[in-house]
């Protein structure tokens, strides 16, 4: 096992990460930006080191310094969380050149996985059905026009490295196509470091569906069930559960096999997760492999009992799975929802600023509420990055008894100083589309309209 881990990320992803490393008897490095300085999970890691400005682009994306101070700290390995360089394969194949171990899937697997459209090529070849669209990166607005008057519109434009909603645009006429094309291009380079898009049909009305997959370098690959991921607002993640109501055991377990059998193609070790669409005719449509750790990640451990990033850095020092497929139990239903420091009542704005009172919910069953979060009462959400407090995870022994959990939960958590999504939360969780089961991703703007 590694002596000593860089953690390459930033607040609630990053101490889960210090976290799973300490059960491992791994000492960790944290970096952190100058906005970050005063972050409340910096004061768990054994060593905690600056690597520049608040701009992402000057520290979390700052390769050299990244690595420049895994070296001078005798780092064995580097996890990167999600976003920043979790899914840039350069920077995983730089990581190899320093010998030092990048906690994910190999620079190979993520250029095959990582690129969406590749993947979708790739998963075509496996015999597994994509979305229609584009077999390449789209070069310029004039091809990505010519394409969608073959697919007919709404069509989808998206970042073809990275994920979490930022380089995705719907177009719905040839006027948002044009305009689209060059925004999306821009913030997937701001974000990612890559401007490439790749573009889709869009399919009204249906459901987000993933799912977790883990594999070793002994050739070992599980499925830790799916998540239903349709609470979604431009495309970001607000409400996951699992599993999907959706889906029935048979469907499960042959959406399982189908996914596995495809990536055991790739050879891919580590944590890596499947996106799919749903149709009306409960059809799954391939649109994405994510190869990095998922912000949703809870509610799969909750259900099964499984570690996932303890399993990452594991698999990462070569030890094989502790688990096979017949091994893996699904127990009763987990439901997270991201709570952010926005204003549900003003488009969702962010709003950075100082938490003055954070008061978590009391739950007299251990185990039903899980909270996943860096923050502390007083301390500052800063402007430069994403506007997630915490992650709110609520566990039953069925779906209607999760349901219950969390809105009790919901109404019980205490957040002062910024406003928050909780009230949103709880309307969602409330509503008669989510505990019925019977919802898709226009669920929002059903309750916003």
């Amino acid at each position: 096992m590694f002596r000593k881990i860089l953690v390459a990320n930033r607040g609630e992803i990053a101490l889960r990460i210090i976290q799973a490393a300490k059960k491992l008897g791994i000492q960790t490095v944290a970096v952190y930006s100058k906005a970050d300085a005063a972050s409340p999970h910096l004061k768990y890691a054994d060593t905690t080191v600056c690597i520049g400005p608040a701009p992402s682009s000057q520290s979390y994306l700052a390769m050299e310094a990244i690595l420049q101070t895994a070296l001078q700290y005798d780092c064995q390995a580097l996890h990167p969380g999600y976003g920043f360089l979790s899914q840039n394969a350069l920077f995983a194949a730089l990581c190899e050149q320093y010998k030092i171990t990048f906690v994910g899937p190999s620079p190979n697997s993520m250029r095959n996985m990582g690129d969406k459209a590749h993947a979708r090529s790739m998963m075509q070849e496996a015999g597994v059905d994509v979305v229609p669209g584009s077999t390449a990166i789209i070069s310029s607005p004039e091809e990505a026009l010519r394409l969608s008057h073959q697919l007919g519109f709404p069509v989808l434009l998206k970042a073809t490295a990275g994920g979490g909603g930022r380089g995705m645009r719907l177009c719905r006429s040839e006027a948002e196509l044009g305009q689209n094309f060059v925004q999306a291009s821009l913030e997937a380079e701001k974000a990612f470091g890559n401007a490439s898009l790749y573009l889709e049909k869009y399919i009204e009305g249906a459901r987000h569906i993933e799912l977790q997959v883990l594999g070793d370098a002994f050739g070992n690959i599980i499925h830790l069930g799916e998540r239903e991921c349709s609470v979604q607002r431009r495309h970001q993640k607000l409400v996951e559960e699992a599993p999907s109501p959706a889906l029935n055991e048979q469907l499960r377990n042959h959406f399982g096999e189908r996914a596995i059998k495809a990536i055991k193609k790739i050879g891919y070790q580590s944590a890596g997760t499947l996106e799919f669409i749903m149709d009306a005719e409960s059809h799954l449509y391939f649109i994405e492999m994510n190869t990095r750790i998922q912000v949703e990640h809870p509610v799969s451990e909750m259900i099964t009992g499984a570690d996932i990033v303890e399993e990452q850095i594991r698999i990462a020092a070569q030890h094989e799975l502790r688990k096979k497929q017949k091994d893996v139990t699904f127990q009763g239903h987990a439901i997270e929802c991201r709570i952010n420091a926005e204003d549900p009542a003003n488009h969702f704005q962010p709003h950075p600023g100082q938490i003055t009172r954070f008061r978590p919910p009391q739950v007299e069953v251990p185990g039903k509420i899980r909270i996943d979060t860096f923050v502390e009462e007083g301390c500052h959400i800063p402007p430069f990055y994403d506007s997630m407090i915490c992650k709110l995870i609520a566990w039953g022994k069925n779906r209607p008894e999760a349901i219950t959990t969390m809105q009790t939960a919901l109404k019980n958590f205490v957040i002062e100083g910024v406003p928050t999504t909780i009230p949103f939360a709880l309307q969602v969780i409330q509503s008669k589309q989510f505990t019925s089961g019977k919802y898709d991703t226009r669920i929002v703007e059903e309750l916003i309209s």
